[in-house]
């Protein structure tokens, strides 16, 4: 039996969120997407916490579901962090992932952490702090908790970020390291991208969608497998110790989709891939400021290993582009039209969630029941015939679908709606 995880998200009481966000719409738009466990995210903030203890009961050993109901939606407990603090001479920032197994140790850890900083004014709160110190800290009160490295590429809040990160799990958390099992590739990187760096393939690449809204709820997941899941055996599967449940793949978005894959300056509307940046020795032509270094050119600079290279025991992983989107270039429309819309509840009625119809359902049942132009496109999606405008410095890319016909013929027809 498979299982969908998203286990980074956000509440209503991050920055930039969506007010909507609650534990019955983020049990709701699980269902919509195919999500089996989330992550609450946020369990740090005390009005966020309060709403967690109230609204939610136990289930599977460390999972919990929403209370008094029979929804199928598991929550395992999570929050992302930020640590900004000095180490060997420069500034860093880096954000976090912590799981807890039980209410009870959340309780424990907000307790101290409220000793660190302040968890009142943001979801993610940010903590003055060493990441390694936060660890054994939480180690400490909490000896079954762990952590992930959030979005690790990001160039301003990551372990390896080209702004204020490190070269290196161990240089980031030293004799601690060894409590450090997974890392989140996030949205601008790949596995096949991580695969370059032959000191990763000890860790387990996950992928979430760090979601800020319901509707971004799994443009990145995991995939898990097996006959249970708890909070333990998922530990063990990311360790790669479980007998009874393993990751069999991710779900990613194309890395070129995500708002920092190739370098540049947003202000100046400059986008360059790494070798463009070379040739201009890291500077904005046009106001002569360093520019942003992405993911792409901060991977090529620690990389050991040529592009194609497979690691052993890699996980596999499928490329996605959200159906709302593939539905608007089908169309032509904007994906927040409500043509868009309408089609996308009428295609969730016939077919299920979205995960179920951009992976699973058959080619000839998916042309039977979606309107042409959405079914060449939903397939040419799984097939990787996709063409890319990569994003960069907090801008997203875009992601065209290479149709059957040509891209060239698609855009000449006329409109799907």
């Amino acid at each position: 039996m498979k299982f969908i995880a998203d286990l980074h998200i956000h509440s209503r009481f991050s920055r930039a969120t969506s007010k909507e966000i609650n534990l019955s719409n983020l049990a709701k738009w699980a269902k919509i997407k195919g999500i089996d466990v989330l992550g609450t995210g946020d369990f740090t903030h005390p009005l966020w916490f309060k709403e967690l203890k109230e609204g939610l009961e136990p289930a599977e050993n460390g999972l919990y579901q929403i209370r008094g109901g029979n929804n199928k939606t598991r929550f395992i407990l999570t929050s992302e962090i930020s640590c900004i603090y000095s180490k060997n001479g420069k500034v860093r920032k880096i954000h976090l992932v912590v799981f807890a197994p039980s209410l009870k140790d959340v309780e424990n850890i907000n307790s101290r952490l409220e000793h660190i900083g302040n968890l009142k004014s943001d979801g993610r709160p940010i903590l003055g702090v060493d990441a390694k110190e936060l660890l054994k800290t939480i180690l400490e009160v909490s000896p079954n908790s762990f952590m992930v490295p959030a979005h690790c590429w990001t160039p301003w809040f990551a372990i390896f970020g080209s702004k204020s990160g490190f070269d290196s799990v161990e240089e980031c958390f030293e004799d601690y390291s060894k409590h450090i099992f997974a890392l989140e590739t996030g949205l601008s990187s790949d596995p096949k991208m991580n695969w370059r760096l032959s000191s990763l393939d000890k860790y387990t690449l996950i992928s979430n969608s760090d979601a800020h809204s319901l509707k971004k709820l799994g443009r990145e997941a995991s995939v898990f497998e097996g006959n249970n899941i708890s909070y333990q055996q998922i530990i063990d599967a990311l360790k790669k110790i479980s007998q009874s449940l393993k990751l069999i793949y991710t779900i990613e978005f194309f890395p070129e989709a995500g708002k920092y894959h190739y370098d540049g300056h947003r202000n100046c509307n400059i986008v360059f891939s790494p070798s463009e940046t070379k040739k201009n020795s890291g500077i904005c032509p046009v106001c002569n400021r360093p520019l942003t270094i992405g993911v792409l050119n901060r991977i090529d600079e620690l990389a050991d290993k040529p592009i194609d290279r497979l690691p052993t025991r890699a996980i596999p992983f499928k490329s996605i582009v959200p159906l709302q989107e593939i539905i608007a270039e089908a169309g032509g429309v904007s994906s927040l039209s409500k043509k868009v819309e309408k089609e996308y509840w009428d295609m969730i009625d016939k077919m299920g969630s979205e995960f179920n119809i951009l992976l699973e359902v058959p080619k000839k049942e998916l042309e039977k029941l979606a309107l042409p132009e959405i079914a060449r496109g939903i397939l040419a999606v799984r097939e990787g015939k996709v063409v890319a405008e990569p994003g960069y410095d907090g801008v997203y890319g875009k992601i065209k679908t290479l149709h059957q016909k040509g891209l060239k013929e698609i855009f000449k027809q006329k409109s799907l709606f």
